[in-house]
């Protein structure tokens, strides 16, 4: 469990009261269905249902002997039902209960995955048109690059976190399947009927065919849709950390009143959340390699894939939901710096500007490679004067009005132009509309 971790919702998911619940309510529905086709005496579902009940710490005495998780709960349900208990699990098979309990349960997290994701989403959106038009600089490599928006940089985000839902949305479809078709998957002992009348019940799919098990593509599909939703959110993570950084100081996470950043350092302000999110998206990363060695079973089945699956069910679904929870109070509460984002863009004397020169030049008649050369003379120039901080009266553009080999060819007005930030992000309402915003 992870620390601090105050959202119940999913975990809840994960209990055993809430496993066996569902257990209890496929026996029961098998039941019913093999009750209306005249296998089971007509009224004896009923009787069962009022009186079954379960207790945890009881069924954990029993399997301590049995050594089997399912004998040992429809024994504790024997206890409370009596002799009507004979009516339970007729023709199944212990997977038939556990496989299609876990597809519920991680339908059920996933339909909670989805809303963390749609929160995230409208808080990227807000913030994105909040800055839409806040001038920041691009970088590559970490390098300035050339002018964006603040809002441009989220509405990326914001578009990948739609493709984000779309995945989930599929992933979750895809693990929402049960089977009841016996202990090969040929239904020997139950008829075909029984399987789709309870996962229809139950929420689900019937799985057009399995074995003993449901076939674990499934479950490799919905594990690393969670892994690749971590990633997505240590994409985001990352970003804002590199932007909180001392010489940079465009945009921090919330920092609360009381909050201390170091116990040595009373000034630090670290980005803690944003670490803890890089942090648990490795681990989702495992869990989808752990839920990829699942797919290659023996046979019409083995056990290794289940003792994974204890772990990394509640794990990586508890996990995503609470980096979701963080990147969203993030995204909604982060300072925004627009100064220290135009300080930054004119940190480099305008060599930010140095691709509309090279077109200037190239369209006045040179060459590529001469109009290159110029500008990346006096470019090389300006970018070490402004390393070291001297002589700031020189910039790129009166190095590029002295220049003896850009003379005549450009004029006042087409400095002013090319070394017009706006000009750089002009067309950002269209890409807003693009995404959607």
């Amino acid at each position: 469990m992870i620390p601090r971790y105050t959202r119940p919702e999913m975990g809840a998911i994960w209990t055993d009261e809430n496993k066996y619940r569902i257990w209890l309510e496929i026996e029961l529905l098998s039941t019913e269905k093999q009750e209306q086709l005249g296998i089971v005496p007509v009224g004896t579902t009923k009787k069962i249902r009022e009186k079954a009940t379960f207790n945890p710490q009881r069924i954990d005495e029993i399997e301590r002997e049995t050594k089997h998780d399912v004998i040992a709960f429809l024994t504790n349900i024997a206890e409370s039902v009596g002799t009507d208990s004979r009516f339970l699990h007729l023709g199944m098979t212990s997977s038939d209960v556990v496989d299609t309990a876990f597809s519920v349960q991680c339908m059920q997290a996933g339909k909670l995955i989805l809303k963390g994701i749609d929160r995230l989403i409208e808080a990227l959106g807000k913030r994105a048109r909040e800055f839409k038009n806040t001038p920041m600089i691009g970088r590559t490599h970490g390098i300035h690059a050339e002018p964006t928006t603040f809002g441009l940089k989220l509405a990326v985000f914001y578009a990948e976190m739609k493709r984000v839902r779309e995945r989930m949305e599929h992933a979750v479809k895809t693990i929402s399947v049960g089977k009841i078709s016996g202990a090969v998957g040929t239904f020997e002992h139950l008829d075909p009927s029984v399987e789709e009348y309870v996962c229809e019940k139950m929420g689900i799919e019937a799985a057009p065919i399995s074995t003993q098990i449901i076939q674990r593509d499934r479950h490799a599909e919905f594990f690393s849709t969670i892994a690749l939703v971590g990633s997505s959110l240590e994409k985001l993570a990352v970003e804002l950390r590199h932007l909180q950084r001392t010489e940079v100081r465009e945009a921090e996470e919330y920092f609360s009143k009381g909050q201390k950043g170091s116990s040595a350092m009373p000034h630090k302000r670290n980005p803690i959340t944003m670490e803890r999110v890089t942090g648990l998206a490795r681990l989702l990363r495992g869990y989808a390699m752990t839920a990829m060695e699942n797919v290659a079973l023996w046979h019409e089945r083995d056990i290794s894939h289940s003792s994974t699956e204890r772990v990394i069910g509640p794990d990586a679904t508890i996990a995503l939901d609470y980096m979701l929870d963080l990147m969203a109070k993030t995204v909604e509460t982060m300072f925004v710096y627009p100064e220290a984002m135009q300080r930054n863009l004119s940190l480099t004397r305008g060599l930010v500007f140095s691709q509309p020169i090279l077109l200037l030049l190239a369209k006045s008649g040179l060459t590529r490679e001469d109009s290159y050369k110029i500008v990346q003379r006096n470019a090389m120039k300006v970018w070490e004067l402004a390393a070291s901080g001297s002589n700031p009266e020189v910039t790129f553009r009166s190095l590029i009005e002295a220049d003896p080999d850009v003379a005549g060819r450009l004029s006042k007005a087409d400095l002013d132009k090319a070394f017009d930030p706006s000009a750089a992000i002009k067309h950002v309402d269209r890409i807003f509309e693009r995404v959607g915003l």
